[in-house]
């Protein structure tokens, strides 16, 4: 089974809350003894906590995704809103350093907070994997006062196990093939193990499969003809096996656009509704057309507001002819609003336009020359908003009171720079 499988040494280096970490270093606080929490918005008392410290989920049971109300007003507790763009910064400059251990090509960025090195052949220079691979750690911690976990194995997704599992209980770990069987294979439920969705899990337990154990000894023609070639990835990675390479991308080509945006208040009727759709389109047309891409399947989701108990609805409509025009987009979306929307209270939007090809395959035809003229005008707007800003020029729905792109402008991932 392992004869020709990956023996590398890859590491993956979690940065333990790492905007947590970011904002006590920078207030010179100790992460791991005082109570810090991330909140989104001061001003909203439903405000997600976007981090939260050790102490901070383990004295007050406060941890990302708790809301601001949840908070107890404790003396011990410091709470802070983000800054986007340090924590970015942050990010960088640990990619920066671990640039002096491996080169850029054994570098995956995972996440901001996350990522892949590949140390084979760094033996000579630094000595074992391992040693390197703590000493790394130890530096991270010396020089940024951050600290971070590090799972190790032979490919990539031994590396993400061994810190999902293990090293995040223990600060380090290392996982090799003849662990497969003692700490790969008894994992369940399966959604634990990286790369298995909630939906693959619930498929998978229908087919009467709970563990990885399960997994790895189910018939692998049997998981092809369920789930494709997904499925040869499933089985194989209940092995333990992963041929992934760090440095390449994890995905070729681009397979969606999409832009989800979760309301600073209740929209409570469908006109308002339809300017943030429209404002949300015009991004996800925006960035098709840069990437000279365009799409046939365009998708709506809609999350009621807990207020109304919750809910909503995800659906996507397949168009004849594939587009990257903002008002195609917008036309699609409205039907879908129409077609299932409660007239309930909204909280949070989605839209996204998939099912891609190249802009090359899209027909423009002489003689239809609105949508010429459509095309070309989206492309002289694209322009003007790189050159002097998103909010050079906008659409005057973005002016009322239900528009949120200039308020939005000012934002870095969605949360205040």
């Amino acid at each position: 089974m392992y004869e020709n499988a990956p023996q590398r040494s890859i590491v993956c280096i979690d940065m333990r809350s790492f905007y947590a970490s970011c904002i006590a270093s920078l207030e010179n606080l100790d992460v791991m003894e005082v109570p810090i929490a991330i909140v989104g918005n001061f001003q909203q008392k439903g405000s997600v906590v976007l981090a939260a410290s050790p102490p901070m989920k383990k004295r007050f049971n406060i941890r990302t995704g708790s809301r601001l109300y949840e908070i107890p007003p404790h003396p011990d507790i410091r709470l802070f809103e983000p800054k986007m763009a340090f924590f970015i910064r942050m990010s960088m400059e640990l990619v920066r350093h671990f640039n002096l251990f491996v080169p850029k090509e054994a570098i995956h960025v995972y996440s901001v907070d996350e990522s892949f090195l590949d140390l084979t052949g760094t033996e000579k220079i630094w000595g074992p994997p391992e040693q390197t691979a703590r000493y790394i750690q130890d530096t991270v911690l010396s020089q940024f006062d951050l600290p971070c976990t590090v799972g190790m194995g032979p490919n990539m997704l031994m590396a993400k196990l061994a810190l999902d599992i293990e090293a995040k209980k223990t600060g380090f770990a290392k996982w090799t093939y003849d662990d497969v069987p003692t700490k790969l294979w008894p994992i369940m439920p399966l959604s634990n193990v990286w790369g298995i969705g909630r939906r693959t899990e619930k498929t998978l337990n229908h087919m009467g499969i709970y563990s990885v154990h399960d997994l790895a000894h189910t018939d692998l023609a049997t998981l092809e003809a369920r789930f494709g070639v997904m499925g040869n990835q499933l089985y194989y990675h209940a092995w333990g096996i992963d041929h992934s390479v760090v440095g390449a991308p994890i995905m070729e080509g681009q397979i969606s656009f999409g832009k989800g945006q979760m309301l600073m208040r209740d929209y409570r009727s469908r006109d308002e509704i339809l300017v943030v759709l429209l404002e949300m389109c015009e991004d996800v047309a925006r960035r098709a057309r840069e990437a000279k891409k365009v799409g046939r399947t365009i998708s709506l989701g809609l999350s009621y507001s807990k207020d109304a108990f919750g809910g909503g609805f995800h659906r996507a409509r397949t168009i004849d002819e594939p587009t990257n025009d903002t008002l195609a987009l917008f036309q699609v979306c409205k039907a879908l609003l129409d077609e299932f929307y409660a007239e309930r209270p909204a909280r949070k939007l989605t839209v996204t336009l998939s099912n891609i090809e190249s802009e090359y395959s899209m027909q423009l035809s002489l003689f239809d020359e609105a949508r010429w003229r459509n095309r070309q005008l989206g492309e002289t707007m694209d322009h003007l908003r790189t050159k002097y800003g998103t909010t050079a020029l906008l659409r005057a729905v973005s002016y009322t009171e239900a528009g949120t792109a200039f308020s939005r402008a000012t934002l870095l991932g969605g949360h205040k720079q």
